[in-house]
Parts: structure tokens; sequence; C-alpha cells
């Protein structure tokens, strides 16, 4: 079994509070509907008292780490993928979140772009290409970029545009407006774009696409468990 490759040895240095309350903030506030205060109160029902501006600092900073430590746990994707964009306000401005999943369930890939156009979906796409290797189908809308897009850098896979055939992604879009809507609203390009990454590794790590967690007693437990090996070499 893969295993985590250590990511930073001294990545806790400076912090006051010890890894595992870090861990279990970031862990709550990417898995449930929660806003930074939601998880500040939360933790002071708990006797730990932290400011929810710190909760946000470790969001940021230590959902790549996570992320980036998994790596070697992911389970390849599946052949089929389906792409689709949706879209989020950042700062009072609209941003396009261009996100794919496979036949599994899987989130491939997210990207936070500022516009909706070829640039942007060729970007997507080769580096989802270039991180998970060439699929045999692709479904997508009829999205003028993900056309041309498509029969550009994968001419041979088979191109399905059919009305509905695009419904799995259109609904895991729903999953992540879920998780968005709590929060008092996304500030940069960046914050945004770790939180959206952050919500797919989760979701990820939850439906079992990770050599993680597997040694829990119950499915429900499987992050936290996750969430206790990946703190072991960050």
């Amino acid at each position: 079994m893969n295993r985590p490759s250590v990511v930073e040895s001294e990545s806790f240095a400076g912090y006051r509070f010890p890894p595992e309350v870090i861990l279990l903030a970031v862990r709550w506030y990417l898995r449930y509907g929660l806003s930074y205060r939601d998880v500040e109160e939360l933790l002071a029902e708990r006797g730990i008292d932290v400011d929810h501006v710190t909760v946000y600092r470790w969001v940021q900073r230590f959902t790549p780490l996570l992320i980036d430590a998994a790596r070697p746990c992911r389970h390849a994707v599946g052949d089929r993928w389906f792409v689709d964009e949706t879209y989020v306000k950042i700062n009072g401005v609209w941003r396009y979140v261009y996100r794919s999943v496979d036949q599994h369930g899987r989130v491939i890939d997210v990207y936070v772009s500022k516009r909706r156009n070829i640039a942007a979906a060729r970007h997507f796409f080769e580096k989802a290409l270039r991180d998970h290797g060439r699929p045999v189908e692709v479904t997508t809308d009829l999205a003028a970029p993900l056309l041309r897009v498509v029969d550009e850098l994968i001419p041979e896979a088979a191109h399905d545009t059919e009305q509905y055939a695009n419904n799995r992604i259109e609904w895991d879009h729903g999953r992540l407006k879920a998780r968005l809507r709590p929060m008092r609203g996304l500030r940069t390009d960046r914050t945004a774009s770790i939180v959206i990454r952050g919500h797919a590794f989760v979701q990820n790590l939850r439906r079992g696409h990770y050599e993680l967690g597997v040694e829990a007693d119950r499915d429900c437990l499987r992050l936290a468990a996750a969430f206790d090996e990946l703190a072991d070499v960050i």
C-alpha cells in the first residue's frame, strides 16, 4: 500500500495549538456546511479558544499540504470523464469553476477562472491530462470552448454531448454550492481555489478514492482516520 510522503517536516512549528486541534478544525470546515465562526464556536464548546480568523488561516495553510501529502495514495481515475463549468461569486464578481468527475464519482480536477473561454478550458484539460492520463470518453455540454478543446487535445476520445448525459457532474456541482452557501463570501481567487479543491479532496476521501483511512471500523470514520494518517507526515 502506498503511504503519504513527507511534505514538510515542521509544518506545525510555531503554532500555539497542537496538530490534532488544527487538523480537526480544517476537517470540520472542509467536510461540513460550516462557517469559520461555526468552527470557532464548536471548538469553544470543547474548551479550545480559537478566533475564526485563525481557523481561516489554518484552512488556507494546511489544505494544500494535506492534498499534496495524500497524492501518492490516490487511486487512478476512471476512463470516462464528465466535464462542466459552474460559477461562484468571489468578492462580488462572478468566477467560473471548471470541474470534472469520473464514472465512479471521483472529482478529477477543479479550476477557478476569470473567464469562460477556450484558454480556460484548455488550461483545465491540459492539467487534468498531465496529472491523470487520457480518458476514452468525455461528456460535456455543447459549450463551444469545451467542444473545441476536447477535439483539439483528445481527438481519439468519444465525445458525448447528448442532453442529460452530463447530469452526473451537474449533480456534483450542487454539492459544492451547498458547501459554499454558509460562507460569508469568498474574497480572492486563491482562497476560493483552496477551499474548492479542499472540498473535492474531502469528498474523494469519503468516497474511498484514496488508500487512506481504510482500516476505520466504519465508513463514517474513514475521513477522521485519513486525517490522522496524514497528520503524521505533514
